[in-house]
């Protein structure tokens, strides 16, 4: 079942992001996921906009890998530096639809 990471990040000290942005996605790959999107064209629709630089949405094709990129030794140092330079949100969805409504999408 693909699993889906939203990495919502407010940026406050950009020092990091060059190192991140060139090192990450090689990390991703390896647990075989892959950028969906990776923009800073961040536009509220509804609700009170969040404080956001940056989404990124990644597919992964498990929650074991998603959650094994996230836990990667190699990881470890990218993810304290864009912690000592932004305020950072990741969450993970799966692909299945709550309502059970939608026809395509496993029910949740």
């Amino acid at each position: 079942m693909t699993a889906y990471v939203i990495a919502d990040i407010k940026v406050t000290d950009d020092k990091w992001v060059p190192a991140y942005a060139a090192s990450v996605h090689d990390l991703v790959h390896k647990h075989g996921g892959k950028y969906l999107s990776r923009s800073g064209n961040v536009k509220t629709l509804e609700g009170e906009p969040l404080d956001t630089t940056l989404i990124a949405l990644m597919a992964f094709p498990s929650a074991a890998a998603a959650e094994a990129f996230v836990a990667d030794p190699k990881y470890a140092p990218l993810v304290a530096a864009r912690r000592s330079g932004s305020e950072s949100r990741f969450q993970m969805i799966d692909d299945t639809d709550l309502a059970g409504t939608i026809p395509y999408l496993p029910k949740g």
